[in-house]
């Protein structure tokens, strides 16, 4: 069985084609620009060199079939060249709620039930939702299976996901901590497992994603019970374009001051803080490095407050809300993945 892992963000799509039986990567890359002008993908192939080619990709539907035309001419295909050697497709879906405690199979109830969750990761679900549709327009007669990044996070306890807000809040609207990052915390997590000789259930961990959106796990006997991220991505860390944790009453008192909108602040909250709030001109790690290099004071003030650099330097992250004693006073280890690394 050939399966197809799919990204989907706001203007690329990532994807990974696997042969489950071999345990096998067979392909990977991602179309970029989606929706924006100049679009391309960048087409890989273990053992080959990567392949990159312009296309026009106004939608997700279109980069999508892009990415099954690409594969549809590589010659791992089973069924011979043209034909798309996709049996499975499986959709990475950053917020499922508390409906949705572990991957499911895509039904027209269960994509309802994604969009019904979509205010959890705006800048997330909505697209998460094209790729699906997407899939069922061009492979209609292959099944779909959505992973979601809040499922491995079901396992907090009660304490660690409920605000210190009003009660009827959560009961009536579900405000509450989902966290995000779950199937990468998992992984991470039981990899760790592996690489200290334990069973996943005797380990104490801290796991750190570090990215452009970055999170923090604490894992219990192989168990999520807290994590940074909270009712949405947006809270925990300085993040690229989010803003981490801030103090609550700041953007009511910019919209007082600035008479923006709930939907603006929201907007300057996920897309124009963080790292790029900072700088005022960057959220690519790289390019701050590059500038702070040159004596960039505001790159350089970014760094020091990006969560990764103070976990060195001046231990931040516990002021995330994150506490690593909700693992114990004694963990095993504290892996850090992501783009970023260490």
């Amino acid at each position: 069985m050939d399966i197809l892992a799919l990204n989907c963000g706001s203007s690329s799509v990532k994807y990974q084609l696997f042969d489950w039986e071999k345990k096998q990567l067979l392909a990977r890359g991602a179309v970029e620009r989606v929706a924006v002008s100049d679009s391309f993908i960048v087409h890989e192939v273990p053992g080959k060199e990567p392949v990159r080619k312009n296309h026009d990709c106004p939608d997700h539907c279109a980069a999508i079939s892009l990415v099954l035309d690409m594969l549809a001419q590589e010659s791992f295909n089973k069924g011979g060249k043209g034909v798309i050697p996709v049996d499975a497709v499986g959709h990475r879906v950053v917020a499922g709620g508390e409906h949705f405690t572990q991957s499911m199979l895509i039904t027209d109830e269960v994509l309802q039930g994604i969009r019904d969750v979509q205010h959890l990761a705006p800048l997330h679900n909505p697209h998460h939702v094209s790729g699906i549709e997407a899939i069922r327009t061009l492979l209609p007669n292959v099944p779909q299976v959505a992973v979601f990044d809040t499922a491995f996070h079901q396992t907090m306890p009660e304490y660690a996901y409920i605000y210190s807000l009003p009660y009827e809040w959560y009961r009536r609207y579900g405000v509450r901590r989902y966290g995000a990052h779950g199937s990468s915390h998992l992984y991470v997590s039981k990899r760790a497992a592996v690489l200290l000789k334990k069973a996943p259930r005797d380990c104490n961990l801290i796991t750190l994603h570090i990215g452009n959106g970055s999170s923090f796990c604490a894992v219990r006997n192989g168990e999520s019970v807290d994590t940074s991220m909270g009712m949405t991505p947006l809270e925990g860390a300085m993040m690229g374009t989010r803003c981490g944790d801030i103090d609550p009453a700041i953007p009511g008192f910019m919209m007082d001051r600035e008479g923006y909108t709930a939907k603006e602040m929201d907007a300057i909250l996920n897309k124009k803080s963080g790292v790029l709030g900072v700088t005022g001109r960057f959220s690519d790690r790289r390019d701050v490095l590059s500038h702070a290099a040159r004596g960039n004071r505001r790159c350089i003030l970014a760094l020091q407050g990006r969560s990764e650099d103070c976990f060195a330097q001046n231990m931040r992250i516990p002021r995330t809300r994150f506490s690593i004693t909700r693992v114990s006073c004694c963990h095993d280890c504290v892996p850090f993945f992501g783009c970023h690394g260490v």
